[in-house]
């Protein structure tokens, strides 16, 4: 016998006997620790299915709560009790109840046969470590933890605060240096021995009974005064989420696991007949060669671990709904929106899908009706034009319609009249185009047939609303891409700044415009505003339009494609 494996148990005990039973079978003494807050009748049924085997003992019980003293101690116990009474163990190997070997056992005995005086556990100083969540790497070692972290959570907590407040700090033994790493080890005859019978134990142990989550720690701390040949790394898989919680392993993993080459892996769903099926199969063939290689399965555990944490851009669900600002992009593609055009222009939205290749809406977020693509009632997903439904959630609403339609990109109109409710949020996406004509809104009022007063009236909120809107659009924190014109700019030279918006639109065309959208008859406009301020209101926002002068073509404007009108 070269080999010994250390079970530490507490649930799934008929897995647990399972997996005993097979490395006893092969040849491999074992010895069980059951935590003592474990019932007497189940410790009993899982004994009694075991009790068949010569090499299956069972050590001293400890009550072993996560991040306490006790896993260290149930360890010691069942490492003496397996030294004592298996004099031809080599190496022994520490495990828990819901391990299961991914290997034979032959091979694991031929790997450590040829690799004597090495032990295998993860060791690093406290410096090195990058995988600790809660942020105590080198304080566990110097502060004191005499409470429990799950079950006395706020005295845990409150403890730590005010020992730093006073400055307290814990005297290392001399000779130490703390280590950390995984507490799955794989350590020779010779170090553990030399562990156990440590002339200075009593001093160390007294010590690192008041460090946190000492079962990290203590025998990777250890071995670093006693062993030959340290490998710092475990013959166990086992992988951690971003919390610092362990992965459970189902059906499923199959194929992931045997592509690790490790012969052990922790943690395996008790339910998982799949898998302990397959790899407890006693297998006679050719032995394998592979060295264990968990970063085989790296990548796939780093993006399982990004698709948890951050999700995919501007994908919005149940199971995943990100706190502000913390999401993965708020929107899934980039999008244009135009502010003051479709109030410019004759049939806008024609001719700019025409332009750009692509489908154009009207006012998303109108108060009457949301105006998709061609008058349609649906959009993909099955998106309704309800204005109640799109307002309930109008943040979801867009996430949804750009998600849905990715691939195609997404352009509509927006203005003072709609429902403002997602001005920063646009203003903060960097997948959004915003293209503004400020004052645009005076057009249709222009052309309506109402009486001045609720004109001057309507064109004061609407300004109002406007200038608000222009606000967020001008913030230092702005992501989104945004081109603000005057109305009367915008008028003065047309043509370059739809060939601007058009190219920033569909950058893959780059070629110019040959046909314009009409513009509506501005004809006495200028005489419009000025009644307006006569009124007192000022449209400031539509800029600097001359009063009696129908908007023209500049002269550097002849000779390029003209406006229809």
């Amino acid at each position: 016998m070269s080999l010994g494996f250390i079970m530490l148990c507490h649930t799934a005990f008929d897995r647990a006997a399972q997996v005993a039973r097979h490395w006893a079978g092969q040849g491999c003494p074992v010895v069980i620790h059951v935590d003592r807050r474990v019932g007497a009748a189940a410790y009993a049924r899982f004994a009694e299915r075991l009790a068949d085997l010569d090499n299956v003992k069972f050590g001293p019980r400890f009550a072993c709560e996560w991040g306490t003293w006790g896993i260290v101690a149930a360890t010691q116990a069942a490492a003496e009790l397996m030294l004592a009474s298996f004099p031809q163990v080599r190496h022994v190997y520490l495990a828990s109840g819901s391990c299961l070997p991914l290997r034979p056992v032959a091979e694991l005995k031929h790997y450590l046969e040829a690799r004597p005086t090495t032990d295998f556990i993860e060791s690093v100083t406290t410096e090195d470590v990058i995988w600790t969540v809660g942020g105590l790497n080198e304080e566990r070692f110097t502060l004191r933890f005499p409470f429990s972290w799950k079950k006395q959570r706020r005295l845990f907590d409150r403890y730590v605060k005010l020992q730093r407040r006073v400055g307290f700090r814990r005297r290392i033994p001399a000779g130490l240096v703390p280590h950390l790493g995984s507490q799955w080890w794989c350590l020779t005859r010779q170090t553990l021995s030399a562990i156990l019978a440590d002339p200075r134990r009593a001093e160390f142990d007294r010590y690192f009974r008041r460090v946190w989550i000492p079962d990290e720690s203590y025998f990777q701390t250890m071995a670093r005064r006693y062993s030959r040949a340290i490998e710092s790394r475990s013959l166990t898989l086992s992988k951690f989420d971003f919390q610092g919680k362990p992965h459970i392993f189902y059906d499923d993993h199959l194929q992931l696991l045997r592509r690790s080459d490790c012969f052990v892996a922790r943690k395996i769903w008790p339910q998982a007949d799949k898998l302990y099926r397959n790899f407890l199969a006693v297998d006679g063939g050719a032995m394998a060669q592979a060295e264990p290689n968990p970063g085989k399965i790296d990548r796939l555990f780093a993006k399982a671990v990004e698709r948890r944490t951050r999700g995919r851009p501007g994908l919005y669900m149940q199971s995943r709904f990100p706190r502000e600002n913390w999401e993965n992009g708020r929107t899934a593609a980039p999008y244009s929106v135009f502010e003051g055009f479709a109030e410019l222009f004759e049939n806008f939205d024609g001719w700019l899908g025409k332009a750009i290749g692509s489908r154009v809406h009207g006012h998303l977020f109108a108060p009457d009706r949301v105006a998709f693509a061609g008058g349609e009632r649906q959009f993909n997903g099955a998106l309704p034009d309800s204005a109640a439904l799109r307002d309930y959630n109008p943040r979801a609403f867009l996430t949804n319609l750009i998600w849905n339609a990715r691939g195609e990109r997404q352009c509509f109109q927006f203005g003072p009249q709609d429902n403002q409710a997602l001005g920063w949020f646009m203003a903060l996406d960097p997948n959004a185009q915003i293209s503004v004509v400020t004052g645009a809104w005076a057009v249709p009022l222009f052309r309506a047939n109402l009486d001045f007063a609720e004109i001057r009236k309507t064109a004061a909120q609407l300004q109002k609303i406007e200038a608000g809107h222009l606000e967020i659009l001008r913030s230092p924190w702005l992501k989104a891409r945004v081109r603000i014109w005057t109305l009367a700019e915008f008028v003065g030279a047309p043509m370059e700044h739809l060939q601007a918006i058009v190219d920033e639109a569909s950058p893959r065309s780059l070629r110019r415009l040959t046909e314009a959208p009409k513009m509506v008859d501005l004809t006495g406009f200028g005489r419009f505003l000025q009644n307006l301020k006569n009124q007192g209101m000022q449209p400031h926002l539509v800029g600097d339009f001359p009063v009696g002068e129908d908007p023209q073509l500049s002269p550097a404007q002849r000779g390029k494609p003209y406006l229809v009108k």
